[in-house]
């Protein structure tokens, strides 16, 4: 790069959603001081949700990447939208998709042009990207077509510098217990075990959560959950479990006994982790070439257009993203490990 400065690109999220109003709220927080920014998306929106929230922040508004520059304060604004579109309110729509997804596209090419350190993306939805005719089941997929890589690649959720990571993710719950294998309990396992590395802990203790109730009501624990994380271990990885559900924040989180938690499930990690912080979740889109974060939280539609989005979300994602980014050469190497 030749700004000594991190560049950061910062996408408007679904413009029906609370994106727009959090990054009209941020853009001039103290965080950003440090370093420079580019946002993307539909220059429309934004400058209505600045008007509305009287931020008066001087910006340099450009329609391509050549226009990019950093003289001023470090803030630059691409928009991805010719015309005027008028996007509904709180409602999902092919529109708002597409809006996603033209941004999503003009951050990969700026990473392609070594333009970009890090990308945080207000919330998507992904109904709306279905609408829009995104063929993945969610945007990391996304995310990694688009990057061309092969590699494995999974959702990571943080909260208080405490990661967290799943076996499966967006599919229905019916088809979970095919998807748990010794191989697909490791990936993950080894995964965050690199970002945790590079995060700063030398040998971090990673706790297993159990597929079924007490650990106990079904055979996966001892067929498939303990090899998995006997193997671990020989792999030199520092793994314990398979804890009950029910009580694993209790001891991994609160009680602070291991560093993260892998589950098998979405919601057997979500609903913990939101329990226990829904203003300071972090999603990392893990095992990507650039580090990826967004709020731990959706589009919010009860609340578009009535100033309660709240923005803690969205400086914790930024504030772990900068972080990320000074690892940059290391997440490089380490993730081509799993």
């Amino acid at each position: 790069m030749i700004h000594k400065k991190k560049v950061l690109g910062i996408l408007l999220g679904d413009p029906s959603g609370i994106g727009p109003e959090l990054i009209s709220k941020i853009i001039s927080h103290n965080i950003l001081n440090k370093i420079n920014v580019i946002i993307i998306g539909d220059k429309h929106i934004f400058k209505k949700n600045l008007i509305k929230f009287n931020n008066k922040i001087n910006i340099n508004f450009i329609n391509n990447s050549e226009e990019i520059e950093f003289t001023n304060n470090g803030k630059n604004f691409l928009n991805t939208t010719k015309n005027k579109i008028n996007y509904p309110i709180g409602k999902v729509s092919k529109n708002s998709g597409l809006s996603v997804l033209n941004s999503i596209d003009m951050a990969v090419k700026l990473f392609n042009q070594k333009k970009l350190d890090g990308i945080n993306f207000a919330p998507f939805n992904k109904t709306s990207l279905d609408l829009a005719g995104m063929k993945f089941k969610d945007e990391l997929h996304y995310f990694k077509k688009k990057f061309k890589i092969k590699s494995y690649v999974c959702e990571l959720n943080v909260l208080n510098n405490f990661w967290t990571a799943r076996v499966t993710s967006h599919i229905p719950l019916k088809d979970v217990p095919k998807k748990i294998t010794i191989k697909n309990i490791l990936k993950p396992i080894k995964l965050i075990n690199n970002y945790l590395k590079i995060n700063g802990l030398k040998n971090p203790k990673i706790a297993v959560q159990a597929l079924n109730p007490h650990a106990e009501f079904g055979s996966e624990e001892k067929t498939i959950i303990t090899p998995a994380i006997k193997q671990a271990k020989r792999l030199k990885i520092n793994t314990y479990g398979p804890l009950p559900c029910d009580t694993s924040f209790i001891k991994a989180y609160k009680n602070k006994e291991f560093d993260c938690l892998i589950g098998m499930y979405h919601d057997a990690i979500q609903s913990g982790l939101k329990s226990f912080g829904f203003d300071k979740g972090v999603t990392v889109q893990g095992g990507l070439p650039i580090p990826i974060t967004t709020p731990a939280h959706g589009t919010a539609f009860d609340i578009v257009d009535k100033n309660q989005a709240n923005v803690n979300p969205t400086l914790e994602s930024l504030k772990l993203l900068i972080k990320l980014t000074s690892y940059k050469k290391n997440l490089l190497n380490l993730i081509k490990l799993v």
